[in-house]
Order: structure tokens, then sequence, then C-alpha cells
């Protein structure tokens, strides 16, 4: 949607520069589309202006003595329809697949009684740079969306949202056991494996 604003901003100060207005300023709003409910007869909506998708697959190390999960590689396929700036997306994906990994694995939220009990970055992990996988690989799939700046389409949470599932059948992979809670701590997974009561 900013996107698309900027773009006609930008096309609308072009037109009164290319008639000698300085400085040249333009103003664009832009809505979305319209959204409609689902028709019960013929199964149409128009829920939202625009979609994107993502796959990943992930290869975990599961430590069975420890209980610890390490993400050695992952990759993202993501329609991103017309990256305009490659590097930038890829960086996106990248940045997305580290936050995911740590809400994943490491960011366990606790409360107690109302009150929030990890509290501090030595009981609330964040991922450090000895965290993240060794390898991320982007898969870029431009399909130009008809709605987004010159076919771009928001990468923003795009590749955030596949990992825990990705991450959930890796750990079922390795070990044989599905996990059902999240984030993934040692605790979780070793309980999981009937290691702890």
């Amino acid at each position: 949607m900013a996107g698309n604003a900027i773009k006609g901003a930008a096309e609308a100060a072009l037109e009164r520069w290319k008639a000698e207005d300085r400085p040249a300023r333009g103003e664009f709003k832009y809505l979305a589309p319209r959204t409609t409910p689902m028709d019960k007869e013929t199964g149409y909506s128009t829920p939202n202006f625009s979609y994107a998708y993502a796959a990943q697959a992930v290869e975990v190390e599961v430590d069975i003595e420890t209980g610890h999960v390490r993400i050695v590689q992952v990759v993202s396929a993501d329609d991103v329809g017309k990256a305009i700036n490659p590097g930038l997306v890829i960086g996106q994906i990248e940045g997305a697949i580290v936050q995911a990994q740590g809400y994943a694995i490491l960011e366990d939220f606790q409360t107690s009684g109302g009150r929030v009990v990890t509290d501090q970055f030595s009981n609330y992990l964040l991922p450090t740079v000895l965290d993240i996988p060794s390898k991320v690989e982007s898969v870029l799939l431009e399909i130009p969306d008809p709605v987004g700046p010159w076919g771009a389409r928001g990468v923003g949470e795009l590749p955030f949202l596949p990992l825990v599932p990705a991450i959930t059948a890796a750990i079922h992979d390795a070990i044989g056991v599905w996990m059902n809670e999240f984030p993934f701590t040692p605790e979780r997974v070793l309980r999981a494996m009937g290691r702890l009561k």
C-alpha cells in the first residue's frame, strides 16, 4: 500500500516538474480495493487485494543428550512479485528467518501472576550471530502482482510464517517425535523424547 502511495505521489510530482513547477511536489492517496465476503453459492470473494506465498525446507541437528536444536540450513522460496531491489529482498528474507528462528527455538516468553518473568536478556534469549543457520538460500519467485507498484509484493512477514512448521517437520524427521509446543527449548525436546518428566 505504501509503495502504491509513493509511486502515485512521485508520478504527480513528475507532472508538476514537467510543468516547470519548482519545487515539484505531489500527493497521492492510495486506498486498497474493497474486500468482499465469500458468496456461499459461487464461492467467490475478494478477501484481500494482494497475496504472497512462501515455502521452506529446513535441516536441523538435534542433540539427543541435551535436547538442543540447531538449524543448519534453510531454503526459503518466496513469491515476491517483482523484486525491484533483489539484494534488499534477500536481506529481508534472511532477517525474517533469523527472527523466526528466535521465535521458534529461543524466545520463551513467560508470565506469572500477570507479570513478565522473562524480562531480561539473560532469561529471554534472542538469536545471535552464533545461532544463525550456516546457510540460508533465498529463492525469489518473481510473479508480478497486478496491484503492487511495478508488480512488487510486500515481503515483510512472508518468510517468517512457515519456519516453525518447517522446523517441526525437521525435528520429527531427525528424532521421530512430533513437537506440539514451541519454542523448541531443550527441556521441551527432552520431554517430548520421554527423557524428562
